[in-house]
Parts: C-alpha cells; structure tokens; sequence
C-alpha cells in the first residue's frame, strides 16, 4: 500500500497535468444550485409532473465517492446542504471524460446537467460538462466516512467534518442555538452588546485569567474571565436590559466539561431578582430545546433529560446535608471544612477558602446526582460577592444555579448593587487570595466607582453556552461542541 507520501506524490503530478490544460483551483464558478435545494426542486417538479425536471443545473462540490466502470462512471459529491451522485458518460464528455483519472477523493468538481432517477431510485445529474475548481493534495483518512481517531478528530477538525455526519451535525446544532438564544432574548427587549476582551484585571468571575503584553501601550492586560462587570456598567450608563454572547478565557484545567476558552451569556435586567430570572431561565431553555430538537425530552444514552415536567428546586444548604450529612452551617471555620473536604477525598491546600473547599464538596457529591433540571437556591454569602444578601438570612446570597446532567448549566444573582457593601465584600476575597486561594473575585476599582453612579436592582444571568448546546445534542463532552478545543501537547 502506498505511504502519505506517496499518494501526496501522486496527487501534485496530476496537478501539474491539469494546469498544463486550465486552472484547477478557478476563482469563480457557475453553481446555479445547492445540492440540497437542486434534490428538492426535482423532488416538487416530479410531484406535480412538470417539465422543469429536464432542465439543466449547475452543483458543484467534494468528492466522495468514484466508480469508474471503463466507459461510464458515477461520482458522488457533497456540499454543505447534501449530496448527489454524478453519472459521467464517455460518449457524451468526450474529451472531458478524460479528466476522470486525474479526479481524487477530496476534490472539488462543478457539473452541469438534468437530474434524473436511476433504476435504484437514486437521484442524479446526467453530466453534459464539468471541470476540476479545487485538486486536493493530500488523501482523505482512511476509511474516511468514519473517521473514529479521537486526537485526530479533535486536532484536525477539518477531517473530522469531513469524514463524519455526527460532527457537521453538531456544528450546525450550536449554530441554531445560539441563534434561538438571541431570538429569545430579542423577543424579550434586551439589547445585545460587546465589551472588551483585554482588561486592565479580569473580573466578575472567581477564576485565574491568562495575562498578554500590550506593545504599544506597554502594559499588562488580562482576557477576560467573565462579561458581568462591563455589562453592569451599561445598566448604570441607563440600558435596562442587555445581554452578551462572546468568549471568555479562564487560565484552568482541561477536562471534558471544561475548555480554557469558551462562549458566555450573559444577561442583565433592571428591577427584577433571582426568582424572576429562574423563571425567564425555564422559559430560556425549554424554547431553546423545543426550537432545535422540535421536543422538551432529550435523551442523553440511557438516560434521559425531561424538560417538561415540573423542575425540582432545593437550597444549597438542603442538597449538600442531603448528599453529604454535612450542614455547613455547623462548621464555620476554614479548616474545618478543608478537613471535612479532605476526609471525603476532596483534594485542597492549606490555603483553600471556606468557600472553595465546600465548593469542592457539591462538585463531588451533589452535582453528579443532579441528572434532571434542578434549581439549587440560596447560597453561601461567601461564594457570591456580586450577589445580594438574601432578605431573610444575611448568611446567604439571592443567587440560584440550574443543574442538568450532573453540570451547571445557568448561574444567577440578584445582583449587588450597594456600592459600599460591594466594595467590602471584594476587598475580602482580595484578602483571601493574599492567603493563597486563587480562584476568588478580585476588586476592580472601575466597575465600585462606575457603582456609586447608582444602578438600580437587578436580577443577573450566565450560561455557558457549550454547556446549553451538550444538553440539547445529548453530548457529554465539552470537545464535542466546540469546533476547536485546545489539545494537549501530543504525547503529553
């Protein structure tokens, strides 16, 4: 069996053949239809019985199949919206028939002629003309329709597209939901903007940022961890609801629910609170599902996810005493929960927060049993500096995260809007992280003075939006729905 190499070899050779005769990579060619659209015309002529299905078109796209039978041959050719097969015949292309040796696996060809059926049913241009607009170099893998190498398929997204369905199926699914959230949020009034990347310190998230030098300026900046702050300052600057999708850059571990980059919404709306944005998230994500699945059942293996029925709301208090026997409330300081941490097998250093080591305890105990829609409310005021304290119970915070599938979904607040208070709680967690513990909410001086402008009560919302799409295509990794996940070093 011949190497890469050589099948490359070979591949450049035929190249230098057809550009002795023409060009095979033109700039422009004569598509009059996409594939998907020519099979649906001929499909509605051939219904009502009218002579448009003798009319010629013009496809073009990959190959991905040949079948050379000496004097006539069949191609099929895929573009973004489908597939066809080609029926090449000798006595009708004369002289271009001869291009048929030199056409590969992977190369792009444009044809022109009527559809018809062949005896199998199989709709098909019967080629008068055609032409090579784009020779590929290198082979397709082998076995290309199914492509199953996991490294590959997540390094090369390219082959990965090419080669499977299942791929270009998610692909196009994220597409449609983020379309659906933007619908939604339209629908609702909200205005959607864009703020920055680069940041003089990356805040509104508890999270450790990547830095970049900027030349010109000479200066630090950070990417951003999060599109809360900015998105506040617009509240205060007088826009009652706004909302972002972009992506934000957390400086953490790779795993198959975590990438180092990922797309954020989030959103802000004046004068409601957590439970106004609970019920908006339900409203959220039941459309969402509907629109792209067109059900509020999604099944994820086994299991499956029902969006329908009534969604299961407790305390965070309530789920970890019912996960763990621990009530938090009994163990104040930080060593005691690091040791209770500890003793369940929850991995934390001596300088671990309060906050952090009981968080540890709910990712390891709580969450994964938390499979259908589940609201967890009310939660540790240490966990939460942008968040209000709760009414009722100054211990809390008004703040709700939805789970599904053993994963956060969406995580809200009633939004801090005291500016004193706000900046007192920052500068504790400022105080936290000079102990050690880098995963806290670092103070940032633009957005507390922005604050003492005045903005009014505010319920806030994040969803991760690679999250949403998981939930909706019953994936369970993250490397799924993003076309490019950062990767390893190979071998490492």
């Amino acid at each position: 069996m011949p190497s890469e190499q050589e099948l490359v070899d070979l591949r450049r050779e035929k190249r230098e053949t057809l550009l002795a005769s023409g060009d095979p990579y033109p700039a422009t060619v004569s598509r009059t239809h996409e594939i998907g659209k020519a099979r649906a015309l001929f499909e509605r002529n051939e219904r009502e019985g009218l002579e448009e299905t003798r009319r010629a078109l013009t496809v073009a796209g990959r190959v991905v199949a040949v079948r050379d039978m000496g004097r006539a041959a069949f191609i099929d050719v895929r573009d973004g919206t489908g597939s066809v097969q080609l029926h090449l015949r000798r006595n009708v292309l004369g002289d271009d028939f001869a291009l048929l040796p030199l056409v590969d696996l992977g190369d792009f060809v444009e044809a022109r002629g009527r559809l018809f059926r062949t005896r199998s049913d199989e709709i098909t241009v019967a080629v008068r003309s055609w032409r090579i607009i784009g020779k590929a170099l290198r082979p397709l893998p082998e076995k290309w329709h199914g492509l199953s190498d996991v490294e590959t398929r997540y390094r090369q997204r390219e082959l990965d597209l090419i080669a499977n369905e299942r791929s270009r199926e998610i692909a196009r699914t994220r597409a449609a939901v983020v379309a659906s959230v933007r619908r939604f949020f339209e629908g609702r009034g909200f205005m959607e903007v864009e703020t920055p990347v680069l940041q003089d310190r990356a805040g509104g998230a508890a999270a450790r940022p990547f830095s970049t030098h900027h030349n010109a300026l000479d200066r630090e900046l950070a990417l951003r961890i999060a599109l809360e702050l900015h998105l506040k300052r617009l509240m205060i600057g007088g826009f009652d609801k706004v909302y972002e999708i972009g992506r934000v850059f957390r400086n953490e571990g790779i795993s198959h629910r975590h990438n180092p980059e990922f797309t954020l919404l989030e959103s802000y709306e004046a004068y409601v609170d957590y439970h106004d944005v609970a019920a908006m998230v339900e409203d959220l994500v039941r459309t969402v599902v509907r629109d792209v699945t067109g059900s509020l059942e999604v099944a994820h293996g086994e299991q499956v996810v029902d969006l329908d029925g009534e969604w299961r709301r407790t305390t965070y208090r309530e789920a970890l005493l019912e996960h763990t026997g621990i009530d938090y409330l009994q163990h104040p300081e930080p060593e005691q929960m690091r040791t209770l941490a500890r003793d369940r097998g929850v991995p934390v250093d001596e300088g671990t927060s309060w906050g952090t080591a009981i968080d540890g305890l709910m990712s390891a105990y709580v969450e994964p049993h938390l499979v259908q829609p589940t609201f967890i409310f009310d939660y540790p005021a240490e966990l939460s500096p942008l968040a209000k304290r709760k009414r009722d119970d100054p211990r809390l915070v008004e703040r709700f995260e939805l789970f599904a599938l053993g994963y956060e979904v969406a995580n809200a607040y009633s939004e801090q809007n005291d500016p004193v208070e706000q900046r007192r709680r920052l500068q504790e967690q400022t105080a936290m992280a000079s102990e050690g513990d880098e995963e806290v909410e670092v103070a940032d001086e633009a957005f507390i003075r922005a604050l003492e402008y005045g903005m009014p009560p505010a319920g806030g919302l994040g969803i991760g939006i690679e999250r949403l799409v998981m939930l909706v295509t019953g994936e369970h990794s993250i490397r799924e729905v993003i076309l490019f996940p950062t990767m390893r070093e190979p071998g490492g």
